[in-house]
């Protein structure tokens, strides 16, 4: 019997149901219910607390060597660098309050629409100052709270079908509430699901690297077993991945039946709607056992990123090492860009941010299997025109010449900001190669692949004291933009990047203190 996760026409069916166009967007008569709006916490009011530090150990690593990981390691864990690790992800930089009271928490990951839909989990074994358990992080108050007592590593373990994962000190938990972002996005907010815990995996993976940890990005597991050792019905939020921390912890005892737990949680909202599509895309790929893990892990080990050969290619300057700018400060001080000037950046600043967002990530399947194009409007040295960018060369290849900011603004839903950048980067993956190795949680992986590379393009741009800005798009019009070379390709995701217009300050000083 064929499995839900090998039934690939259903990821194929999702993807073309909830695909842009300009005559989707003009019928839709979708409206935003601003009395329905969801809170932005997740809030647990019977739970155990625990106070995570406010004065997190610093990390005086430089942007670009913390996103390359090539830093000094140190292997344990304790409660004051796992605090750092959650509010350089997912904890609250700033907040802002508007006339009449309103205020607007600012995340240190962007997030599609601020909706901040992706929530923390903490699977705790080694961790110096904080007892086993399981705990989810709240970025409100910056504490834990317990969900389950005792060191439940080894049922992680289970899931993951990976041994390692219980001889880590701890495993964070990425998962997606699916209502905060389907109030705006519907049913396509599973697409979102991915982009954003992408855009935080990107941030979380620079944080550990800066604080000398070893981690390995964890994307097969039991969905059910997951879902229901941090209490979650996934009808509304589910796991989407596991990211195990550190190494030279005692291992975990063997894993035990773990009972269900149904914590009480305060509603996001009076009203939630429910989009089945959604709910529907989640389950259809799920693996349902540890050997139909190890067995979608091995499917995936045949995937591989090929070299270039017999193009002519536009070779980019020489990557630089070191951005000059702190990795903490540049995601204190990212924020996604609203307006860009239009003006030419340099082509280093090109070549350092796509060199340093492609390097790939340590994870159980392989990365590589995104396509990266540019729309290049404003980089000196470099002719504006339409280019597909091959990392393993370090180099672009010309696809069409001239000014095409006009069409770029386009394919972005019409918006400027996708013809005022320096460049446009699009994202773009042979679904139908992955769906047939991965099956549908190929679409996942797909996904998580281009959030990554696009909070990575976020962390490389600001780390220039540049701006980006993630954007929507009118799928099929992008294939075709950058047809015939992406002929056969779907459209993922688009980052743009280039200089911000200088706008007053727009929030209170950051909230947590980083020690000399």
């Amino acid at each position: 019997m064929v499995s839900a996760n090998d039934a690939v026409e259903r990821a194929r069916q999702y993807h073309e149901r909830t695909a842009h166009s300009p005559r989707s967007v003009r019928e839709s008569g979708h409206r935003l219910d601003w009395d329905i709006k969801p809170s932005p916490f997740k809030l647990y009011p019977e739970l155990p607390v625990v106070a995570l530090p406010r004065q997190l150990p610093a990390a005086a690593a430089d942007a670009f060597r913390a996103m390359s990981g090539s830093l000094p390691s140190s292997s344990g864990v304790d409660l004051e660098r796992l605090a750092a690790l959650l509010h350089l992800s997912a904890g609250v930089t700033r907040s802002k309050t508007y006339p009449g009271g309103g205020q607007m928490f600012f995340r240190a990951a962007p997030s599609t629409g601020a909706l901040y839909q992706t929530e923390v989990y903490v699977v705790a074994g080694e961790v110096r100052g904080l007892p086993p358990g399981v705990y989810h992080f709240g970025p409100g108050d910056f504490a834990l709270r317990r969900l389950r007592d005792g060191d439940l590593r080894g049922e992680l373990a289970r899931a993951a079908a990976d041994e390692s994962v219980a001889a880590r000190p701890a495993t964070l938990g990425l998962s997606g509430l699916y209502w905060r972002n389907t109030w705006k996005y519907q049913a396509r907010g599973y697409r979102h699901l991915f982009w954003d815990s992408g855009t935080m995996l990107a941030q979380l993976l620079a944080s550990v690297a800066a604080h000398g940890l070893p981690a390995r990005v964890v994307e097969g597991f039991v969905d059910a077993d997951v879902n229901a050792l941090l209490g979650l019905d996934a009808t509304r939020e589910g796991a989407l991945l596991l990211l195990p921390v550190g190494e030279g912890g005692r291992p975990a005892p063997p894993p035990l039946p773990v009972p269900a737990i149904d914590p009480a949680v305060i509603p996001l909202s009076a009203t939630e709607v429910s989009y089945p599509l959604l709910v529907e895309a989640y389950a259809n790929s799920e693996l349902e056992a540890d050997a139909d893990v190890r067995d979608w892990r091995a499917r995936g080990s045949a995937l591989a990123q090929r070299a270039t050969r017999g193009v002519d290619l536009v070779p980019l300057p020489p990557p630089q090492e070191v951005a000059g700018r702190d990795l903490v400060e540049t995601i204190e001080r990212r924020g996604s860009t609203r307006e860009f000037s239009g003006e030419a950046i340099s082509a280093a600043a090109l070549s350092n941010a796509l060199y340093h967002a492609t390097r790939g990530f340590p994870a159980d399947v392989p990365s590589g299997l995104v396509a990266v194009y540019l729309a290049v409007h404003a980089v000196d040295g470099i002719a504006p025109g339409a280019y597909a960018y091959h990392p393993i060369p370090h180099a672009l290849e010309l696809l069409a010449s001239g000014d095409l900011r006009a069409e770029s603004a386009f394919l972005c839903l019409e918006q400027p900001l996708g013809g005022m950048s320096s460049a446009t980067v699009f994202f773009l993956a042979d679904l139908r190669a992955l769906l047939g190795a991965l099956g549908n949680r190929g679409y996942r992986v797909a996904n998580l692949e281009a959030g990554v590379i696009g909070g990575r393009l976020y962390l490389a741009a600001y780390a220039q004291r540049l701006g980006a800005t993630g954007l929507t798009f009118y799928d099929a019009e992008v294939v075709r933009f950058f047809s015939p070379h992406a002929a056969g390709k779907d459209a993922l995701f688009v980052t743009a990047l280039g200089r911000s217009v200088k706008a007053a300050p727009r929030a209170n000083a950051p909230l947590l203190q980083v020690r000399a």
